[in-house]
């Protein structure tokens, strides 16, 4: 345990393009983030417990902090202990019978017990130097809007596709849009 960064849940952010979510655990000490993507049920599993949604039946990691209960085993701590091919590997850390026992788990479920167990989740020192970003830092430092480029001319084939649609607007009489029917009132301007 020693060494290992100490973070909370910042957010959970919802990509917005996929059925993704992203966790953002943020250094306690510092301003340091850390993304890590999840499944939406198991993003759902942590925003349940971050709310103290309270549930009829329980869910799988409350079965599973059930269990630790039943078994007189205490959750002690949750680590993110390995980053290797973008997976992130997870350790639920629990004591039974004064002796210290290390489950390994996604990161996602220990991120979920630890919201339920409300116990500290630590990273460890090379997975926050590999993947952690600082905001400041991680800015351009031109704060200079991006300049505006011209958009590529268009191939003959979409600037004839194009023309329908150009033929289509000239057509249309927009400078009267009453003419047909002399009961209504004029157009303003």
């Amino acid at each position: 345990m020693s060494g290992m960064i100490e973070v909370m849940i910042d957010s959970i952010r919802v990509h917005l393009m996929a059925p993704q979510r992203v966790v953002v655990l943020k250094q306690v000490d510092a301003e340091r983030y850390l993304t890590i993507w999840v499944g939406p049920y198991e993003a759902e599993a942590i925003t349940v417990a971050l709310q103290e949604v309270e549930m009829v039946r329980p869910l799988t990691h409350d079965l599973l902090k059930n269990v630790f209960k039943a078994f007189n085993a205490r959750i002690i701590r949750v680590e993110i202990v390995k980053l290797q091919d973008d997976i992130y590997y997870g350790n639920i850390v629990a004591e039974a019978d004064g002796r210290e026992i290390h489950i390994d788990s996604r990161s996602s479920d220990a991120i979920a017990i630890a919201a339920r167990a409300h116990v500290p989740i630590l990273v460890h020192p090379s997975v926050m130097e590999t993947a952690a970003v600082e905001p400041d830092q991680d800015m351009p430092e031109s704060s200079a809007p991006a300049q505006r480029t011209a958009p590529p001319p268009l191939s003959e084939e979409a600037s004839d596709r194009l023309s329908v649609f150009k033929d289509f607007i000239e057509k249309l009489d927009i400078d009267d849009p009453n003419k047909d029917n002399p009961d209504s009132p004029p157009a303003k301007t």
